[in-house]
């Protein structure tokens, strides 16, 4: 029998879901039969589909502790349950580490570390009382591990995201399992913020091994099996989706006689 993901009676809940990387775990949950609930500040500019079947959309600010706790409450008001929760919400714009401001920094880790983990608390609340838990996938990023230059806040709070992954799929564990995507450069509509025009794009692409960026289904359908069953006994877990890393920069300076770039 082949292996298939069917989570035709499962409820998503995706922090971010409806633009860039999070319109893709929405989009690819959705694929899967599951009812995907996307919160985030603002409302999609265009529709979140797949196979027919549409995101319901709630607004949040999920750095605010009530507005959290009411979200997770609508959702089990409205369709029974919470199965799983993708906490994508996050980001940071360019700004050098040594003149942003105090108040630059909090917001990032904030956004980036403290929210995710309001969002996991109200649903963990949930998850703990339903006969077959629930999981939670935690969206990090390269920048956890590696230099971050123009966003070392960003890439702090992310390292931040890995280490609370661990502690609470220990923490949450048999009945909620906790996992991260550590994620690599990804094609969105906010690209060329950082990346240039398309030639800047298509440049960053051909430094990674696979030879391109992401694609955001590419990060979704990594959410997805970690949601799924397939994964049941992965938890505390970090899945490197970033196309190979990055070629280590001595390859292209070296002069040695058949050293590949």
């Amino acid at each position: 029998m082949a292996l298939e993901i069917d989570l035709a009676d499962r409820v998503v809940l995706v922090t971010g879901g409806v633009r860039g990387v999070g319109a893709g775990v929405s989009r690819a949950f959705l694929a899967a039969g599951a009812t995907v609930i996307a919160c985030a500040r603002r409302p999609a500019e265009a529709p979140v589909e797949a196979d027919g079947r549409a995101i319901d959309f709630l607004p949040c600010d999920i750095r605010d502790a009530d507005a959290v706790r009411e979200l997770v409450e609508t959702v089990v008001e409205r369709h029974g349950r919470l199965d799983h929760l993708v906490n994508n919400a996050g980001g940071a714009p360019f700004a050098l580490a040594a003149t942003a401001s105090k108040n630059f920094h909090a917001k990032i880790v904030e956004l980036n570390l403290l929210a995710p983990l309001l969002v996991s608390q109200a649903a963990n609340a949930v998850m703990q009382q339903q006969a077959d838990g629930g999981s939670i996938v935690n969206v990090s990023s390269v920048s956890s591990t590696r230099p971050s230059p123009g966003t070392a806040a960003y890439g702090a709070a992310k390292a931040g995201i890995d280490s609370l992954t661990s502690s609470l799929a220990v923490e949450w564990a048999p009945k909620v399992r906790v996992n991260s995507l550590v994620v690599g450069p990804v094609v969105t509509e906010q690209s060329q913020l950082h990346y240039g025009d398309q030639a800047g794009i298509d440049a960053v692409g051909e430094t990674i091994p696979l030879g391109r960026m992401a694609e955001p289904d590419d990060v979704g359908r990594c959410a997805v099996f970690l949601a799924s069953p397939l994964a049941a006994y992965v938890s505390g877990a970090a899945l490197l989706v970033h196309g190979g890393g990055e070629r280590p920069a001595f390859l292209a300076a070296s002069t040695a006689v058949g050293q590949q770039s």
